[in-house]
């Protein structure tokens, strides 16, 4: 009885978990939640039940590692990732395992701040994850200043690999470089595409490097819960392209968590401005005191006067 009842609550965990990557779209959000913790850690305790479960359409995008030796490259392990992901859940048959939940994961399993994963373990992430396929990839230099993206595309349950996707060029080429690795991808996946979708997914994110970069940045300050510092390197991303709807997207949740301080609206700005200025119909004694010594005022004594 007791097996039979522990196998109960694992298949009812093995649906909750499938049924919550089904209706978390990858773009949910970018802060790790004490919920997708919480799951991480089921997940992991229950590892044994989950084997062999994931559904055929479902691929999760790990981080890239970046083996350039350039520190100022570190933004695009996650970068890459990202815009991967953005891209990949524009695909409406396709199943993308949104990043939080890998980062919660990761985090779980103690791999570091980068949450890199190597080659060995990669295809226990994937099962715990509930992916089918998953893809990771390694940065590399390029002749003296150029960039090269070497990805793999696994397939979870057999531990072979599909394909290897890779791109170079120069940093300022990113946006080509990414979108080769995604339509390898798509290829490999066997996905048939729409002209339609094609030409969606061939939209940049954004054309400028700047605001990607801050982009990159403020994910990576969130997922270390440095939320102000975030807020600071979504706000330097819009600052250079307001339209970048996933850096403003991110700056949102920041706040709708509570997770940073709102902007004042106008109607608490108008009261907090009522409670510290006294309001006359007519000048008072030391109001007009004040006019003939104004080096003498000091700036939170204000009057104002009504005409």
């Amino acid at each position: 009885m007791r097996i039979h009842r522990f196998g109960r609550r694992s298949l009812l965990f093995l649906t909750l978990l499938l049924v919550g990557l089904a209706a978390d779209p990858a773009r949910a959000g970018q802060v790790v939640t004490d919920e997708l913790r919480q799951w991480a850690r089921e997940a992991i305790a229950r590892e044994s039940t989950l084997e062999g479960r994931a559904a055929t359409n479902t691929v999760s995008i790990l981080y890239f590692e970046n083996q350039t030796q350039r520190p100022e490259l570190d933004p695009l392990q996650k970068g890459l990732t990202l815009m991967l992901i953005t891209d990949l859940s524009k695909i409406e048959n396709l199943q993308v395992v949104e990043r939080t939940r890998i980062q919660a994961l990761l985090d779980e399993l103690a791999l570091g701040t980068t949450g890199l994963v190597d080659k060995a373990a990669a295809p226990r992430v994937g099962r715990l994850l509930g992916a089918a396929y998953l893809v990771g990839g390694r940065l590399a230099p390029a002749d003296q200043t150029g960039l090269r993206i070497d990805s793999d595309l696994v397939r979870v349950a057999a531990k072979d690999t599909l394909g290897q996707p890779t791109s170079a060029g120069p940093l300022e080429e990113l946006l080509r470089m990414e979108k080769e690795i995604l339509f390898d991808i798509v290829r490999l996946l066997q996905l048939e595409l729409t002209p339609a979708q094609i030409e969606a997914l061939r939209q940049p994110l954004t054309t400028d490097l700047k605001a990607l970069m801050a982009w990159f940045q403020g994910v990576a300050l969130s997922d270390q819960q440095k939320y102000p510092q975030a807020a600071e390197a979504y706000e330097k991303a819009i600052a250079a392209d307001p339209a970048f709807a996933p850096a403003t997207e991110a700056l949102e949740e920041l706040r709708a968590r509570n997770l940073i301080a709102r902007p004042l609206d106008t109607i608490e700005l108008l009261e907090r401005l009522r409670q510290k200025v006294s309001v006359s119909d007519r000048p008072e004694p030391d109001e007009i005191f004040k006019r003939e010594h104004p080096a003498e005022v000091q700036s939170s004594d204000v009057n104002i006067r009504w005409r």
